[in-house]
Parts: structure tokens; sequence; C-alpha cells
């Protein structure tokens, strides 16, 4: 029995080898399609390992600041869907927040329901304003007027379209009787290196 081996188009040898190694050689450099799965599974396996591994396997948490408490509402003065604009950690650039009843459980929400969410107002993409964007027939905050990244404020201010790669930064807030306190930030603001040394 004998191997028939389809010819190979000479052009495509040299377009791949270099005009050179196949005048040289007069060899190909080419794999069949089972030497090339085998191969790439070796070495998809051997970095799966590697990274596994790694100090990258380790745990690590999520980084909260907590700040100067700061009053920023009551609970018996919000009305859902009405956000109630303010400034946490400080008066600086980006500081613009959000305080908003959304009328559904979320993430992080606060109050009988758990639906008193803050956020920060700067999208995490590039620094579009986001004032003015909320849908609460959505629970969202966007799309940005830079790139339309919106941001779900029932999932940690996630975002859910767009360019950002980041979670939108919530505000952590506490309930003291009927006030509303901001304590901390969950995620960094955009164009700061820390929430505080913007």
């Amino acid at each position: 029995m004998t191997k028939h081996q389809n010819p190979i188009d000479p052009a495509l040898i040299e377009a791949i080898n270099g005009p050179k190694d196949v005048a040289k050689t007069g060899k190909r450099c080419l794999m069949n399609r089972r030497q090339f799965l085998l191969t790439s599974g070796i070495t998809t396996f051997t970095v799966m390992v590697a990274l596994k591994a790694g100090p990258a396997s380790a745990q690590v948490p999520a980084v909260v600041s907590t700040y100067e408490r700061k009053l920023i509402g009551k609970l018996s003065e919000l009305k859902e869907d009405e956000p109630l604009d303010f400034t946490y950690p400080d008066e600086g650039a980006y500081s613009e927040s959000m305080l908003v009843k959304l009328g559904r459980e979320a993430g992080g929400g606060i109050g009988p329901d758990k639906d008193v969410v803050a956020f920060n107002y700067t999208c995490t993409h590039q620094g579009g304003p986001l004032q003015g964007t909320y849908k609460s027939e959505d629970k969202v905050l966007g799309p940005c007027p830079l790139h339309l990244t919106t941001f779900d404020l029932t999932r940690h201010g996630i975002f859910i379209s767009g360019q950002a790669y980041q979670s939108l930064p919530q505000v952590l807030l506490e309930v003291d009787g009927d006030d509303i306190y901001a304590v901390g930030m969950f995620g960094l603001i955009y164009g700061r290196y820390d929430n505080l040394k913007g």
C-alpha cells in the first residue's frame, strides 16, 4: 500500500518559509493537523498548570477603603428612583456621587428592603460624567456619553455594556436610626491612584 501525499503549492511553502529556506533545504515546514492539535493541547495544559500553581492562585481579598463617616441623607426622605447627589469621600475632583432608593433589593443595599445604594458618578473607563443618566426602569446608570458604558446598580455597579472594564465605585453605607452615612468606598475612583489622594 502506498501513501498518497497531496501536492502542496510551492508558492504557499515559499510564503510560509521564505524563498531562501525552500531553495536551501527543499523541505516544507508544515505540521499535519494531528501534530498541531497534540502540540497545542500539551502547550495549553502546561500553561494552565503553571498559572494555577503560581502566585496568581492566591486568594486576593477585595480592596475596601473606609473613610470618615459622613451624613448624606435620611431614609424617610428618600423617594423611589429619585437620586440624591452628594460628594464623597472629599470635595475633590471626581467625588460626585448619588444616593438612590431602587425599590428592588441590591448588592450592598441598606434599609428595610436593602434597596438603598450609593455610587460614584464618574465612569471608570475614561472619566465620563454619569450625572442625569439614571434609568429607573432598568436600575442602571448610563450610558456614559463618551463610550456608552452602562452600569447595573443592583449588582454592585458592574458594567453591563460599553468600554469600561471595572465596576462603578460603590459608596459603602450605614444606617443609624433614620440617618444614612457614607463610610467607605468599594473600588477606585477614576483619576485617582488612592481615593483619598486624588
